[in-house]
């Protein structure tokens, strides 16, 4: 996902509008990864 925003940032003229749903996407599959993390490793104090 990185690679692909990079790429589309570099070539003038690029998509703004591709770019920032990219964007929106990778933060949203960073919150889901890291939910679901959270359901596999639970955070227990001992």
């Amino acid at each position: 996902m990185d690679d692909a925003i990079s790429a589309l940032s570099r070539s003038p003229p690029y998509d703004t509008l591709k770019v920032q749903r990219l964007k929106k996407r990778k933060l949203g599959l960073k919150d889901q990864i890291a939910r679901l993390a959270g359901e596999i490793y639970p955070d227990i104090i001992a």
